[in-house]
Parts: C-alpha cells; sequence; structure tokens
C-alpha cells in the first residue's frame, strides 16, 4: 500500500481535531494516523471500504489457477 505523506496525522492531532482527519479522507481517500511516529490507524471513507473488501470474479479465477497450479501434485494425491 502507498501512502501519502499529505494524509499523515499524528495521534494527538488526529484527537483533537479529527474534522482534519475528515478533510483529508474526503480530498484523498484515506488517513493514515501515526502513533509514536509509526502509521497503526487507517481511516477510509465507508463506501470505499466495502467495495475494497470483496474481491472481483477475476481475482478469485486467477488465485484459483495459481494454486492449483503449484499444488497439482498434492491435489492428484488426493483424488486417489
Amino acid at each position: 500500500m502507498k501512502i501519502d505523506t499529505n494524509t499523515m496525522v499524528s495521534i494527538t492531532e488526529a484527537n483533537q481535531n479529527f474534522s482534519k482527519v475528515a478533510r483529508l479522507v474526503d480530498e484523498y481517500g484515506t488517513a493514515v494516523i501515526l502513533k509514536n511516529n509509526v502509521p497503526r490507524y487507517l481511516v477510509i471513507d465507508f463506501s470505499k471500504a466495502e467495495s475494497d473488501s470483496v474481491a472481483s470474479d477475476e481475482d478469485i479465477v486467477s488465485i484459483s489457477k495459481r494454486l492449483i497450479t503449484q499444488n497439482r501434485e498434492a491435489y492428484e494425491v488426493l483424488a486417489k
């Protein structure tokens, strides 16, 4: 995941000015809240979260094909 440095906010600043975090999410789609200068929390637009959580059919098919290719020998043994 690529993180835009413009979307990083300290946890103290997020606590004191959450509307800034909300504006960042509106503008960039995400905001990263830092705790002890380490990315700790990711705030994303709710509608984007729902669409990102569902894998497309193409993704599932390509992953399935890759797993079958990688584990063909095991599948053949199990099929006996």
